[in-house]
């Protein structure tokens, strides 16, 4: 029986997002948002759902975000990127060529794509009539370790449903939730992150909130870094002293050069930038994924979008319902590129700080075939961290 939100036994070790663990360490000289998440940049709304069995064989979810309550008629401005392209991100043709999300995002398993897909053409048509029509933006990234992908546990109604149930101004779930339920990164459970800053352009009167999340399932354990701490690398010698660890860790890593896994980014901003800018901002995550370990293997799906919401471009009205002259020019705010710099700083550090959480915040998980991915131990991180001398105060957040 396929369910959601299966009920789990409390972690020996609590889970909490690296600044709970360590909260001395430097992660950029830009500050949070309050809740420290996607949802951060006003207006947008996210709900994850969690597909699991009794026997465990199934570990799949959805993660919905909607840019704003109107977006099938008001566009967000928006750009993409691919570091690695051996993943999917469907309409990003569309977003390529015309610059606009006006779908929301689904984020989900290799396998549950075309459900995610049908699901937000079902929810729009549920929602504004028959006449809705749009080209969906879903991501994936593969779950096939953990969870038995030939069931297609996600349906088109989980996502109706999802997309219903989003939350505005409510801190992203992370870890084991939503569409990185049965997700690895770095050779440890892995799943969603999320992070924001607030960023002051210096000499200007404008602070900007940039966000993201992350559907984190890439890398390897020995790559691993944290604030440039060599922490993977450490814990792979020391798995090697324990022989059952050792064998799981092999196990995966071999599962692993078949199909590496894969990171979607999703990068949301309140700036006012046009769709260029938007695509420059999206190549800047590979900045934070790189710092982690992240280096874009052969195998993997690195794929990343970032929109505004500053500037609401109207879509799928007759124009003589939105101009109030016959005019055919479009008046929009953008920052200046000199500015830029700074977004791209925050950028950078968020996409670093969610994959950080993704990890920090993830159970241990048995799954299909017995397969088992240990959560990284948050003791030992703390522990090695303060060996390396990280513990220290010099930090302004």
């Amino acid at each position: 029986m396929v369910r959601k939100h299966r009920d789990s036994k409390p972690s020996v070790e609590p889970r909490m997002r690296i600044r709970d663990l360590l909260p001395n360490i430097f992660l950029g000289n830009h500050s949070p948002g309050s809740l420290n998440s996607l949802t951060d940049v006003p207006g947008i709304s996210v709900s994850t759902q969690e597909l699991t069995s009794d026997d465990g064989s199934i570990n799949t979810g959805i993660t919905c975000i909607i840019p704003r309550k109107d977006w099938s008629h008001k566009a967000c401005y928006a750009g993409t990127f691919s570091f690695n392209g051996y993943g999917e991100m469907t309409g990003a043709h569309l977003i390529s060529e015309g610059g606009l999300l006006c779908s929301p995002i689904v984020l989900t398993g290799t396998f549950g794509i075309g459900a995610a897909h049908q699901g937000i053409l079902e929810y729009g048509i549920k929602t504004f009539g028959r006449s809705f029509m749009a080209l969906p933006v879903v991501a994936e990234t593969f779950d096939g370790h953990l969870h038995d992908c030939s069931s297609f546990a996600v349906t088109p109604t989980h996502v109706v449903e999802g997309l219903r149930d989003t939350n505005v101004g409510v801190a992203v779930e992370q870890g084991n939730k939503g569409g990185g339920n049965g997700m690895i990164c770095h050779g440890f459970k892995g799943g969603n992150g999320s992070s924001s800053r607030r960023v002051k352009i210096p000499d200007g009167d404008e602070t900007f909130t940039v966000a993201c999340i992350v559907q984190a399932n890439y890398g390897v354990m020995d790559g691993l870094r944290i604030a440039g701490v060599p922490v993977g690398r450490i814990l792979a010698r020391e798995i090697q002293q324990d022989e059952k660890r050792r064998r799981q860790k092999e196990e995966l890593e071999k599962a692993k050069q078949d199909k590496d896994g894969s990171i979607v980014i999703i990068i949301a901003t309140d700036a006012p930038l046009l769709p260029h800018q938007l695509t420059r901002i999206a190549k800047r995550a590979t900045v934070g994924l790189s710092r982690v370990g992240g280096v874009g293997y052969n195998m993997s799906g690195d794929i990343f979008l970032a929109f505004s919401t500053a500037n609401q471009i109207l879509v799928n009205q007759p124009k003589s319902e939105h101009r109030s002259s016959k005019s055919a020019v479009e008046r929009v705010e953008a920052v200046d590129d000199s500015a830029l710099s700074w977004l791209f700083e925050g950028t950078a550090d968020c996409v670093e700080e969610a994959i950080y959480n993704g990890l920090f915040m993830a159970e241990t998980m048995q799954g299909v075939d017995g397969h088992k991915v240990e959560a990284i131990p948050l003791q030992r991180v703390k522990d090695i961290m303060a060996e390396h001398g990280s513990g220290q105060k010099h930090s302004v957040n």
